[in-house]
Order: C-alpha cells, then structure tokens, then sequence
C-alpha cells in the first residue's frame, strides 16, 4: 500500500504563461498518460481517507479559474476522472471581475487579465452536480500563518461555511494558500472542522490528514518533467533528507 498520487494544478490556458497555467495540450496529454499507467481518478477526500494501492490519482485545481470549468472539465469528463477545486470564497460572487493576491496582481491591467476570472457560484454547482468536490481555499487568499488567530479563524470558519451554504452540502477540505501553513494553522483547520487539507511541499513529508502533500504541476513541466514528477520512486526519494526542503 502506498500513498495516492495527489496533483496540484490552477489555470488552464493556450496563451498564458504564468506558471501556475498549463495549456490544455499538455493537461490532456498528463491526464492520457495516467490513464495508460493505470491510475484511477478519486477527489482528494476520497484518495487521502481510504488508502490507496499506488494507482489513485487525485486531481486538485486551487483558485477555482474559470478556465478549469471551460477547458480542464471536458477534458477530464472524457478521460473519466473527477476533480476537486478548492474555492476562495470572496470571489465566485463577482464572475468576470479578476481575482487579485499577491502573485497573479501582476496580470492585472494587461493583455491576460481575463485569466484571473473566477468560477461563478453556479459553475461550481454544475462541478460538484457532476461529482466533482468542491473545498475551501480560504475567503481572501492570504499567507495563513501571517494571520493573528481572529482573521485566521474567519478565514476558516467562513470559507467553509459559504461553500456548504451556496452548494448544499458538506465542505470537508482545504487547500492551504501558497501550501503555507504551521502547526498553529493546521490546529485551527481541525477545529473549523477540516476532514484533510492539501499543501504543497518541495520535500514531500510524511503524510498527514490536514498538511497532505500534494505535487504542484505548472507550465515548465514538459511530458518528461511530468513523469518524472508522477513517478512513485521520485515521490520516494522527495520524502527523504535526500531531497532538497
């Protein structure tokens, strides 16, 4: 028994070359060598609360972009595999208005801007309609740890909240903005009722239901760097002191 395969993506795109966006070529042709490898599509609470046998795959989208609801679903409907988007809160109600932290600021008020565009409410609908689940990813998107315990208790409690009362029903997951978190911020995830939460590590360390180590994919990762990044004896070694943190 081995852990799941847990990927993190964000935008998905033809023309932006943000890092955190892939184009749907490549994301087809990751999701289409999965599939021959044998892998199986879970959400990520399935894959991280049942075990897995090294073939679960579960496929994770932070930010909720609207470009995952336009070009990553149907690609993903064909190939048989569900998705989890982890949704920051304060943002699905202003569709077509672009999301803005620190680190995609920069593509606003440029030719890209219409990237940052978020998910409406009832995108995410027609997703968890369709199987998929949807967690938080906090309201606002700040560095957690950053937070004194008030902001951070909100961002927690509220996310989480919205999420189960705009879907009808439960939001049992987090992703962890930035991957930021410490052991304050994990306890206060438990206590706002987190069943997992995803981070994102450059060593992948033991895992744990509420700091998961899920693998980042981005635009510089060419077909060979995929496998590479999917392959369970790579994922072995970025568990050890022999990989750099």
């Amino acid at each position: 028994m081995g852990n799941p395969l847990v990927l993190c993506y964000h935008a998905v795109s033809e023309r932006w070359p943000a890092s955190l966006s892939v184009t749907p070529e490549a994301f087809e042709g990751q999701l289409r060598f999965l599939s021959r490898s044998g892998f199986r599509g879970e959400t990520f609470e399935r894959a991280v609360s049942r075990g897995s046998d090294g073939r679960t795959v579960a496929i994770t989208f932070d930010d909720a972009y609207e470009s995952v609801f336009e070009l990553a679903r149907p690609i993903l409907d064909d190939l048989g595999f569900p998705a989890t988007v982890f949704v920051p809160t304060d943002y699905p109600a202003r569709p077509g208005t672009p999301m803005a932290w620190d680190g995609i600021d920069r593509w606003i008020d440029g030719p890209y801007e219409r990237e940052l565009r978020p998910m409406s409410w009832a995108q995410l609908g027609v997703l968890a309609e369709a199987g998929w689940e949807i967690g938080s990813h906090t309201c606002s998107h700040p560095r957690l740890p950053s937070l004194g315990d008030e902001l951070l208790r909100r961002e927690l409690f509220e996310s989480r909240s919205m999420v189960a009362e705009r879907l009808g029903r439960p939001c049992g997951t987090l992703a962890y903005p930035y991957g930021d978190h410490d052991e304050r911020v994990v306890e206060a995830a438990r206590a706002a009722g987190y069943a997992a939460a995803g981070t994102l590590p450059g060593r992948l360390p033991r895992a744990q239901r509420l700091a998961w180590p899920r693998i980042g994919i981005y635009h510089g990762d060419d077909e060979r760097r995929f496998r590479i990044k999917a392959s369970a004896v790579v994922r072995r070694l970025r568990g050890t002191r022999l990989w750099p943190s």
